[in-house]
C-alpha cells in the first residue's frame, strides 16, 4: 500500500487517508476537577507518550522543544475547559529568534502544535545564555487564543502584546487584561528517560454566586482561593512529569484536604490533520508560472509544517488557478 504522501491513482482532492504519524492516544490526557464549597476549578494536563511522539517531528534545539511542548500542554488544558466544536489555538509570533509558536486542540482532543525557529539568530542567543527565558526566544510580539468553529459560526479571539519572562507568565497576562479570570498556571516540559514529557495545571478562580463556594461569603472564598494556590505552588516540574505518578494521586496529594472532586477525563491523540486533500487544494489557489517556480524535476513537495512529512505531487497534473 502506497503512502499518502505520494501521487496516487486516487485523485488528490479525494484523498483523505491519514498519512504514516504515530496513532497514539493517551486515555485520560487531561483530568478536570474542582474543589467542593470552594470558589476553585482546574485541570490537570500530562501528554505522556504523546509529548515525545509530537514533539520529535522537528529537530529543534532542546530549549525551543521545551517551550513547544509548554505550549501543548497548555492549549490542551485551555480546550479542555471551552464547550466548542472545533479548534482552539494558542499562537505567539515576535522578533525573536523563536518567531513562530503554534499549537491546537480539538473538541476531540486531537492535539499538534510546533515551533519556527532561525538557526543562526537561535545560535547567537545561547552563546549570550543557555538557558534563555520564553521571553528571550520570542522577543516582541503578541501572543493570540482563538477558538475557531467553522466557517458558520463566528471566530473568537484574544490578543495581547507578550509580557513576561515565561509562557506562564505571558498567559497571566492576557488572563488578567483579555478574560479577567484570576488563574494560576504551571508549565513544564523536559526531556527524561522515556523521552519528551509535558504537562499543565491549571486553577481557574470561579464565581462564588450561583457556582462553587455560593456557601461562603467574600472573605472566606478569598481564604480559600489562597489556600488553592499556595497548596499549587508545592508542585514541582518532576512530579507533573512523573508517568510513574498518576494524574489522580498527584492531585490528591496537592488537594485533598480541600475537598477535591474529579471530574470526567478527557483524551487526548496525535492530531495532525494533514492530508494530500487538503495541500492541493493549497496548491489550486496558486497560478500556473508559480507552480512552475515550486517545481522540482517535475514535482513540487509541500510538507505539513505540524507533522514534518513531505507530500509529493505530480506538477503535470496540476492546474493552477487562473490570473
Amino acid at each position: 500500500m502506497s503512502s499518502p504522501t505520494d501521487p496516487s491513482p486516487t485523485p488528490d482532492f479525494l484523498n483523505h487517508d491519514r498519512p504514516p504519524v504515530p496513532d497514539l492516544v493517551v486515555p485520560r490526557g487531561v483530568q478536570p476537577f474542582h474543589l467542593h464549597d470552594r470558589p476553585v476549578r482546574g485541570r490537570l494536563v500530562r501528554l505522556g507518550a504523546l509529548a515525545d511522539a509530537l514533539l520529535t517531528r522537528h529537530d529543534t534545539h532542546p530549549v525551543v522543544t521545551a517551550l513547544a511542548g509548554q505550549a501543548l500542554a497548555l492549549t490542551a488544558g485551555l480546550a479542555a475547559a471551552l464547550k466548542f466544536r472545533g479548534s482552539f489555538s494558542l499562537q505567539a509570533k515576535g522578533d525573536g529568534p523563536v518567531s513562530m509558536l503554534l499549537a491546537d486542540c480539538t473538541d476531540a482532543g486531537a492535539l499538534r502544535g510546533h515551533a519556527r525557529a532561525h538557526d543562526d539568530r537561535l545560535a547567537d542567543l545561547l552563546a549570550e545564555d543557555d538557558t534563555p527565558t520564553a521571553a528571550a526566544l520570542l522577543g516582541q510580539g503578541y501572543l493570540a487564543f482563538t477558538c475557531d468553529q467553522g466557517p458558520d459560526m463566528d471566530r473568537y479571539q484574544g490578543i495581547v502584546a507578550i509580557e513576561g519572562e515565561t509562557l506562564t507568565a505571558m498567559t497571566g497576562t492576557y488572563f488578567r487584561t483579555s478574560e479577567q479570570i484570576a488563574t494560576h498556571v504551571h508549565l513544564a516540559c523536559a526531556r527524561t528517560a522515556g523521552g519528551w514529557r509535558a504537562g499543565a495545571l491549571i486553577l481557574e478562580r470561579v464565581a462564588g454566586e450561583g457556582g462553587l463556594g455560593e456557601a461562603m461569603d467574600r472573605d472566606a472564598q478569598d481564604e480559600a482561593w489562597r489556600t488553592a494556590l499556595a497548596l499549587a505552588a508545592t508542585l514541582t516540574d518532576a512530579e507533573l512529569l512523573d508517568d510513574a505518578l498518576p494524574g489522580e494521586r498527584l492531585l490528591y496529594r496537592l488537594f485533598a484536604l480541600e475537598g477535591l472532586a474529579l471530574d470526567r477525563a478527557r483524551a487526548l491523540s496525535y492530531g495532525c490533520r494533514c492530508s494530500r486533500a487538503k495541500l492541493s487544494g493549497v496548491l489550486a489557489g496558486f497560478g500556473e508560472d508559480d507552480l512552475d517556480h515550486m517545481a522540482e524535476d517535475g514535482t513540487i513537495t509541500m510538507t505539513c509544517e505540524f507533522c514534518n512529512l513531505g507530500f509529493r505531487f505530480d506538477r503535470a497534473e496540476l492546474r493552477g488557478a487562473e490570473g
